[in-house]
């Protein structure tokens, strides 16, 4: 099947002004899906055609001579033909209402989870259970841990609604774990690269270079007083043997002020390591700080991060690490062998309702919402510290366990080991909704509810309707003098403005040109048009009465002589 991708470039770039983990992730989509994807020509649903112009210009720069074909909300419904959309995000609610106009069964949705502690991204899932999904639409979830988080959003959304409607039947879309990928070959350093970094780090062979990768937030991504304090304790230890404990930072800070609390912290906490920051959104730096480290580090303590890519690239990288037993790591890092998983702890269920609640009320940003929920959750010095210690004095071990990595990461986390997992799972919803489309009960007639034609929700507000059997006749002396004053009119701003939603010229010259007949019911007005014009014309017809070239006729009152 050729998929349909949701395409907006700010989804899928890093270049943009705030560069967050999802845009990383659907950059890397997208070169994945280019490269490795076995359709023969590439769909789009984009707000703007320019965007089909960008993501073209994409896969040309990667040699893809697919065909692209673009679908926006003029043309929504030939979304049919490429039978399913995938959006770079977990709000497929909102394109299940667009989609519902079209029929449930038009085409499949599947959507991606990145994260899902914001309070946009726990609205768009808990919209999931009021919105017309269908079994055969998805939620990809990219690890188990935010699977398991989804799903008890969802349950609480559920028994809401059992105790408010006594809501009983629910569908829900399916919610498969599958990792992010990334390109393992962009992590391939030899030794003349590792050479070549560690001359710009400033430190020799001997030297113990720990690498941090990742925004540098203390409040939104991994507070980083736990590690300072395990590699005081580890450089104190190898200090006998002369060998130098470094910590690479590759990151940014958002601004001065998170800047110098990282300064005062490490200075404090860890005055025996010696702390070097580098650029992570330059890719030269990045380069340097993966190819020159020994050891990578991430104890990721936040409720903002759902699956973390950087512990996989410091596999691909060859690099043995130490994360955090916490969400998606938990998947991807194998203790004992990939690296260690150091032991967290939060505290139980009951004790943060003050905290959801300061952010419900806007009390609190979200910023200090994963804050203040991060300073609850700690992550274990000692079993940090001896974990690094145990691999700063074995090099074999940190072979060991960097070989495991690049091998775990070529294998199961490579795109091109990724996006046939994708493939497979839209696969099975378009067979799925084939087969089960047809058993859906009979479309309403406002499928959409808040969303209904106009003149059905606000059908008490006029004096009367144009229905078929309204009575028309022409306004004017004649049919020259109704197309004058029509092409009169039409010229103004004020009239202009509805083009796209009014009868075309030709089609008002046609419509006028019967005005000779007389009065004739509006059916016989459009009859002469297609059948899919028909309804538009009909509607057409009352901008005539409203320009003064058509006239209803009115009608004759109970028990008058006809």
């Amino acid at each position: 099947m050729n998929p349909c991708i949701y395409y907006h470039p700010e989804a899928y770039t890093t270049g943009g002004p705030k560069l967050m983990g999802r845009h990383a992730a659907g950059e890397s989509f997208l070169k994945g899906f280019l490269l490795h994807a076995r359709s023969d020509e590439f769909w789009l649903q984009v707000q703007k055609l320019d965007h089909a112009r960008h993501f073209h210009a994409t896969a040309s720069s990667l040699r893809c001579r697919q065909p692209v074909k673009a679908v926006n909300a003029k043309n929504l419904a030939a979304l049919a033909e490429p039978g399913l959309v995938y959006h770079p995000g977990p709000g497929i609610g909102e394109h299940a209402w667009q989609r519902a106009v079209h029929g449930h069964a038009a085409w499949s949705l599947c959507g991606i989870t990145h994260t899902t502690s914001s309070a946009g991204a726990m609205d768009s899932l808990a919209q999931l259970i009021t919105a017309p999904v269908q079994p055969w639409d998805a939620v990809i979830c990219t690890s188990t841990a935010v699977k398991t988080h989804v799903e008890r959003l969802l349950q609480a959304q559920v028994d809401h609604l059992a105790q408010r409607l006594g809501a009983t039947r629910l569908v829900l879309p399916q919610l498969p774990v599958i990792p992010l990928g990334i390109h393992t070959q962009d992590f391939a350093f030899g030794a003349q690269d590792r050479a070549q970094a560690r001359r710009a780090l400033g430190v020799d062979e001997n030297a113990l270079v720990v690498l941090f990768m990742g925004r540098l937030s203390f409040h939104a991504k991994a507070h980083p007083l736990a590690m300072y304090q395990a590699l005081q304790e580890a450089a104190e230890a190898v200090q006998a043997s002369g060998r130098q404990v470094v910590l690479v930072e590759c990151g940014w800070h958002a601004n001065e002020f998170i800047a110098n609390a990282y300064a005062a912290a490490a200075q404090q906490a860890c005055p025996a390591v010696r702390v070097v920051t580098l650029d992570g959104r330059d890719a030269g730096q990045r380069r340097t700080a993966w190819a020159g480290a020994d050891v990578f580090c991430s104890l990721s303590d936040n409720i903002q991060e759902t699956f973390g890519i950087v512990p996989i690239e410091a596999m691909a990288a060859g690099l043995p690490v130490v994360v955090s037993d916490w969400d998606g790591y938990r998947d991807t890092v194998r203790d004992g062998v990939d690296g260690f998983r150091i032991p967290t702890v939060m505290p139980q269920a009951g004790l943060g309702t003050d905290l959801a609640w300061r952010h419900a009320v806007e009390i609190d940003t979200y910023d200090m919402y994963c804050g203040h929920t991060c300073m609850m959750v700690a992550v274990e010095v000692q079993a940090t510290a001896q974990a690094g210690i145990r691999l700063f004095d074995s090099p074999d071990l940190r072979r060991r366990m960097g070989e495991a990595g690049r091998q775990r990461a070529r294998e199961t986390y490579d795109w091109a080991a990724i996006i046939p997992r994708y493939e497979a799972l839209w696969a099975g919803q378009d067979e799925m909704r084939r087969s089960l489309g047809a058993t859906l009960p009979p479309r309403l007639a406002h499928p959409w509810p808040a969303r209904m034609d106009p003149f059905h929700a606000f059908a008490v507000y006029p004096t009367r309707h144009l229905t078929p059997q309204t009575m028309l006749t022409l306004a004017e002396p004649s049919v020259q003098a109704a197309q004058e004053r029509v092409r009169r009119w039409r010229k103004l701003a004020m009239v202009d403005f509805a083009r796209d939603v009014l009868p075309t010229e030709a089609e008002t010259a046609a419509l006028l040109d019967l005005g000779d007949g007389g009065p004739r019911p509006a059916a016989q007005w459009v009859a002469w048009a297609p059948p899919e014009r028909q309804a538009p014309l009909l509607r057409g017809l009352a901008w005539l009465v409203k320009l003064g070239a058509l006239a209803v006729v009115p009608e004759a009152p109970p028990g008058a002589e006809t």
